[in-house]
């Protein structure tokens, strides 16, 4: 049960990538550390069957690699409890960061903000039941392209991230072909220049299929075709496929941080790109639910690292939070 009269030195908010990357950090500081997440750890993450660009492990599945983090965050002394979901944050006068939980209440010293993203879903027939790279749906083209060498895909979207997951995915599959609902494309002029070059190359391996979107994901034991309707003449066709990248969106997890920290209209939380710092003393955001995460396994873990180390500065000196990042520890002694 929560004690809100017992202060942490920092409470985390999920145990994903970033949040046990933070969690390794705080308690191997002999910083009273509790870890609060909403299902079990993991993230999106654990839904990765074979995890390969992870520096330093040459493949692990998204499961294994959780379990490890989790073992070792633990070993040094993190609380690290689960079913818990986090459903608000209120900012105390004595400078301590108050925690909701359900029905209960804890403090903390500080808040690493870590509850990850989801990626947008199609919402087709076969997506939930071959969604991971080995069955055949996958949601992130630098994860799992070189699995699909030699083969064929389909991706779906036409934002800046699907036509440059695109492009990357030519490079390793013999056939790709895009799926966009509309005619034009939302992504940057520069990028779908890029595109059409590479579709109009002599014997080129992208095609483009405009105005259409995915009906339906098909398959038995791991995905073999797709339904794509063309939504001007309602027309369907099959085509054959090794797998479906969908390529339309992150949504943040961030629903119970409203008007506790600034978030972008899209829900992200605006922190500052060196050292993780909201617009709340005290509270930091790692990982993909922050601006400008680059939603890479690494680069999570990294935030974790970053927003972990920075709180000591914080407590050392509650001041720097207002110093600009441009004045604020420069290095010295070099």
């Amino acid at each position: 049960m929560g004690n809100e009269n017992y202060i942490y030195d920092c409470i985390i908010t999920g145990a994903g990538p970033a949040g046990l990357g933070a969690a390794i950090y705080t308690s191997r500081d002999r910083l009273d550390t509790l870890v609060l997440e909403k299902f079990m750890p993991g993230g999106q993450i654990i839904n990765t069957d074979r995890i390969e660009n992870y520096p330093g492990i040459p493949q692990i599945d998204g499961v294994g690699l959780i379990m490890q983090m989790q073992k070792q965050a633990q070993q040094f002394g993190a609380d690290i409890q689960n079913g818990k979901e986090v459903t608000g944050l209120k900012k105390l006068e004595n400078g301590n960061i108050q925690v909701e939980c359900d029905n209960e209440i804890y403090t903390a010293r500080s808040v690493i903000l870590s509850p990850g993203s989801s990626y947008r879903k199609l919402g087709v027939g076969g997506e939930e039941k071959f969604r991971n790279a080995g069955a055949g749906v996958s949601y992130c083209g630098t994860c799992d392209a070189p699995f699909f060498k030699g083969k064929k895909v389909i991706c779906v979207g036409g934002g800046n991230t699907a036509v440059e997951e695109t492009l990357h995915l030519t490079k390793f599959a013999a056939e790709v072909i895009m799926v966009h609902r509309r005619e034009e494309f939302r992504a940057t002029k520069v990028l779908v220049e890029e595109l059409m070059s590479k579709v109009n190359e002599p014997g080129s391996n992208l095609k483009l299929e405009l105005d259409s979107v995915v009906a339906s994901i098909d398959g038995k034991d791991k995905v073999e075709s797709a339904t794509v309707k063309n939504v001007k003449t309602g027309q369907e066709k099959e085509l054959s496929t090794d797998g479906v990248f969908v390529f339309i969106g992150m949504v943040p997890n961030t629903g119970f941080l409203d008007s506790f920290v600034g978030l972008t209209d899209n829900g992200f939380i605006k922190a500052d790109c060196a050292y993780l710092r909201t617009q709340v003393p005290g509270v930091f955001a790692a990982g993909d639910c922050r601006v400008g995460a680059a939603m890479q396994l690494a680069t999570a873990v990294g935030d974790g690292v970053v927003a972990a180390m920075m709180l000591k500065q914080y407590f050392r000196d509650p001041q720097w939070w207002n110093e600009p990042v441009s004045d604020a520890m420069q290095p010295q002694g070099w």
